[in-house]
């Protein structure tokens, strides 16, 4: 592909792609995109509740972590899920693997992944993208992180292999991940974002006496 060709919103959702066509695609345009099997998908744009919390939680994993020679991206850096068939743009990674400084726009060997939902990505988040992730065998934490009320979904691999959930939805809940040295309340994870917390559902009223 040349670089003087302009590639139209069809053309890109139709045609196929080498990994090198890709990456030049990639280095020329200004919205970002995956790669699947030579096709490529264009991201949309995010909203601004979206944008701060992806903010708010890579500022407190820099923090965390400085020091301690890992590196946090947020949504512009391309995670390699397979190589020369499959990239994606998590919306926070976290690499502490040495090997991964060595490039300067990909990342292989993630220990924690976020990804902030929304109405057109949470299914997938959740079920698809997850069990793409699973695959990763550096990966050890999986983050969803809602932006229409408080509430975390975290997913840690234990020793076994195993992935622990833990869900996080009260205002003085917080996200602490001790290997990371994280600690995060959501309190400070929604600040600024207008976001309010998940409101209690009121109890039920009482049945009367003898009704079942």
């Amino acid at each position: 592909m040349g670089k003087n060709k302009h590639i139209g919103p069809a053309e890109i959702a139709t045609r196929h792609y080498t990994p090198e066509e890709y990456f030049e695609l990639e280095a020329a345009s200004e919205v970002r995109h995956e790669y699947f099997e030579g096709e490529v998908f264009a991201m949309a744009g995010a909203s601004k509740a979206h944008n701060l919390l992806a903010q708010n939680l890579a500022v407190s994993l820099r923090t965390a972590l400085r020091g301690k020679g890992c590196q946090t991206f947020v949504e512009d850096v391309r995670l390699v899920m397979k190589e020369n068939i499959h990239y994606v743009y998590p919306d926070v990674l976290v690499t502490c693997d040495p090997t991964d400084r060595h490039d300067d726009y990909l990342v292989r060997h993630p220990v924690l992944i976020a990804e902030i939902l929304s109405p057109s990505t949470a299914e997938c988040d959740r079920t698809g993208k997850f069990a793409n992730y699973q695959k990763i065998p550096s990966l050890r934490h999986y983050l969803l992180v809602s932006q229409s009320a408080w509430v975390v979904e975290w997913f840690r691999r234990d020793e076994a292999g195993q992935w622990i959930y833990t869900l996080l939805h009260e205002p003085t809940s917080v996200l602490q991940i001790l290997d990371l040295g994280l600690t995060l309340p959501l309190r400070a994870l929604y600040e600024d974002t207008d976001v309010a917390p998940l409101r209690a559902q009121p109890a039920p009223d009482p049945l009367p006496p003898g009704s079942c």
